[in-house]
């Protein structure tokens, strides 16, 4: 869930703060939710934050279904947050995007010898 709550608030444009105004909290709060082991939202405060950054509840709760309603660029930037860690990791997926397949494939291999 805090991986989810992380990439709705990012994907959404809002700042840990401005979401937390939003939903009635303090930003440590929302820290403390996105952190991995930190502390999860009531449900009412979940509920608030799908509304404030129009994903699906039931998505923000449990990762199933469709995470957003009806917006196809927000379903996007969500599916492929989904499948990066971090920042550096979505960076390094646009770029591998954007490669020809033949140099997608020398930059594999380079990566491969470095692991």
């Amino acid at each position: 869930m805090a991986n989810r709550i992380r990439r709705a608030r990012r994907v959404s444009g809002f700042s840990q703060q401005q979401l937390a105004r939003m939903v009635g909290v303090q930003r440590s709060a929302v820290a403390q939710w996105e952190r991995e082991g930190g502390t999860c939202p009531s449900v009412h405060h979940l509920a608030q934050v799908a509304v404030a950054t129009r994903v699906h509840f039931e998505w923000l709760a449990t990762g199933r279904g469709e995470a957003a309603h009806g917006d196809d660029r927000l379903q996007q930037a969500l599916t492929t947050a989904e499948l990066a860690r971090d920042e550096l990791e979505a960076s390094v997926l646009a770029l591998l995007r954007a490669m020809s397949p033949k140099r997608r494939t020398v930059a594999y291999r380079l990566l491969r010898t470095l692991t």
